[in-house]
């Protein structure tokens, strides 16, 4: 696999994943980009129950997944989450998923999030989650 800047994690795809065809029913792509922002922010030391702590909320405004390759029941998955930094006015990731060898493409996506205060209104990112992303998506 190439270089890159953010995180990889590892997932091995449940019965649960698939549908009666055997193979994993789409909207769980979108589940895998939340493990793979959640193992994201805590290599980071920062999980969402903390930024939300802060009083930040995350709310997903955006989402899309490109289809490559079908995957299976008891597949293992490499899910690669990459921060966006173009994006100014909330937080934006880039997913690719790949088979167990890193080589295949299985799914590519991204997700749009913006940042929420606790009285529901739309604010820019604080710093201290700047300055956390900053760590992987410089």
């Amino acid at each position: 696999m190439p270089s890159f800047i953010g995180h990889r994690c590892t997932y091995r795809v449940i019965y649960g994943d698939t549908d009666k065809m055997g193979v994993v029913y789409h909207a769980n792509y979108f589940r895998w980009f939340e493990i793979g922002r959640s193992e994201m922010f805590r290599d980071l030391g920062l999980t969402y129950k903390q930024i939300e702590a802060k009083g930040i909320f995350l709310p997903v405004s955006e989402a899309f997944c490109k289809f490559v390759s079908p995957v299976q029941y008891d597949d293992f998955i490499i899910i690669e989450t990459i921060i966006d930094s173009a994006d100014r006015a909330g937080v934006k990731f880039d997913y690719i998923v790949f088979d167990e060898t890193g080589e295949t493409t299985i799914a590519k996506g991204y997700t749009r999030h913006a940042c929420v205060n606790e009285n529901g209104r739309v604010t820019r990112p604080p710093a201290f989650l700047k300055d956390a992303l900053a760590k992987k998506g410089q």
